[in-house]
């Protein structure tokens, strides 16, 4: 596809971008940005052929096809620099988490907005994975110049992922809910199980059922990237996190008054989500995830 294809920031993403691109044969040379001294040499191990970039200059005039995978907090630097020395005919995409912040964060007319729906609650290119993208969804924005979201599109392909488009309001409106809350959630139960401990003086972590235990996987998720997604969806956050908590009190409110249907009908209603979501492939139907005992 390229002749040139640039990866800045090489973790999770970027090394399973990396990887991915080797497999399905994106580029002739392949460029990576790291600035971790760790993570360049596990990169190094991936492939001889990988060539390093030391800083963000005149180099990036010669790059076709350029994907930001730092954390958003990041942006600023990386963009200052993209839109100082990137080549008009080049492409630019990006994989956070949020969308309207960016628009108007940067103007730049080589730029297509993408969100992978994949990842893990591990981080840094000794967890990167080639299939990592297969049949999972990327979203682009809808917004930019029609043959480089076309190209966009095509790469994301490329990788194996299913491409839909959203309008950035919608996008953020969505993730907020089905990503970014969960979360949040799961952050916030385990602060309430440490909480705890402290009251009862004594390690209540080491009794985790299956519920706190799938929760702490979530929560064990990289502290830097969450807390960019928390602050650069901020809106949406705290209109879920209201209705989290409206929620929570008429669910509290039924468990005091003992109101037997009632709470019956809302556990209920929860099994046809998850029928849902196993329907549209995005889990196992294996009991417990399909964990091997």
């Amino acid at each position: 596809m390229f002749n040139n294809f640039l990866i800045i920031g090489c973790g999770l993403i970027g090394s399973s971008i990396l990887k991915s691109s080797i497999k399905n044969k994106i580029s002739k040379n392949i460029y990576i940005f790291e600035k971790s001294k760790k993570n360049r040499k596990t990169i190094r191990k991936i492939n001889k052929k990988i060539k390093f970039i030391s800083t963000l200059n005149e180099d990036l005039s010669k790059m076709n096809f350029i994907i930001v995978c730092t954390p958003m907090s990041e942006y600023k630097f990386v963009f200052s620099k993209l839109d100082r020395f990137v080549s008009e005919k080049s492409v630019i995409t990006e994989v956070g988490s949020t969308k309207r912040n960016l628009l108007e964060f940067t103007k730049n007319k080589n730029l297509v907005l993408s969100h992978p729906i994949a990842g893990s609650e591990v981080s840094g290119p000794k967890f990167g994975n080639k299939d990592l993208f297969n049949n999972k969804w990327c979203i682009l924005i809808n917004k930019g110049i029609t043959y480089k979201i076309n190209l966009v599109k095509k790469f994301w392909k490329k990788l194996g992922s299913k491409v839909i488009l959203m309008n950035a309001k919608e996008h953020d409106k969505i993730f907020a809910i089905t990503s970014h809350l969960p979360h949040l959630i799961a952050y916030n139960l385990i602060k309430t199980a440490q909480d705890f401990q402290k009251i009862e003086k004594r390690n209540l972590i080491k009794y985790s059922a299956g519920g706190l235990r799938d929760f702490s996987r979530t929560a064990a998720s990289n502290e830097i990237m969450w807390r960019d997604i928390f602050f650069n969806n901020k809106d949406n956050m705290i209109n879920s996190i209201n209705k989290f908590i409206q929620n929570l009190n008429f669910i509290k409110k039924k468990i005091r008054d003992k109101k037997d249907e009632e709470i019956k009908k809302i556990l209920i209603n929860s099994k046809k989500v998850r029928k849902q979501i196993i329907d549209s492939k995005q889990d196992v139907s294996k009991p417990d995830f399909g964990r091997q005992i």
